[in-house]
């Protein structure tokens, strides 16, 4: 199991319709994310500064590299592009954060 951590920017005054978002998760895009081998996914708030920090536990972290190619992944992408920082094919700019401590 690869855990992996990465950081997104959310626009100003956007948080709770992110929140409302996330809290309506469509099913389809859950059953995606567990059959590509997703468990135990946080996303949290800095609410001083609008960055989103999310953390993912995930089988093959290979896995992560066909999510863009599916249908409702990129459905998702388009909902949420009016309400975050994304990239012009509406993914998010989601920068990888390095492990640099861990406490078990």
């Amino acid at each position: 199991m690869k855990q992996v951590a990465f950081e997104m920017k959310l626009n100003p005054g956007k948080e709770l319709e992110y929140k409302k978002r996330h809290d309506e998760i469509w099913p389809e895009l859950v059953t995606l994310l567990k059959t590509t081998g997703i468990s135990e996914y946080s996303i949290f708030l800095n609410e001083s500064t609008g960055s989103l920090f999310g953390v993912l536990n995930i089988n093959d972290e290979l896995a992560l590299d066909e999510l863009p190619k599916q249908p409702i992944m990129q459905k998702w992408w388009a909902y949420m592009k009016d309400i975050m920082l994304t990239h012009p094919n509406n993914s998010p700019v989601s920068i990888p954060l390095t492990h640099v401590f861990y406490l078990p």
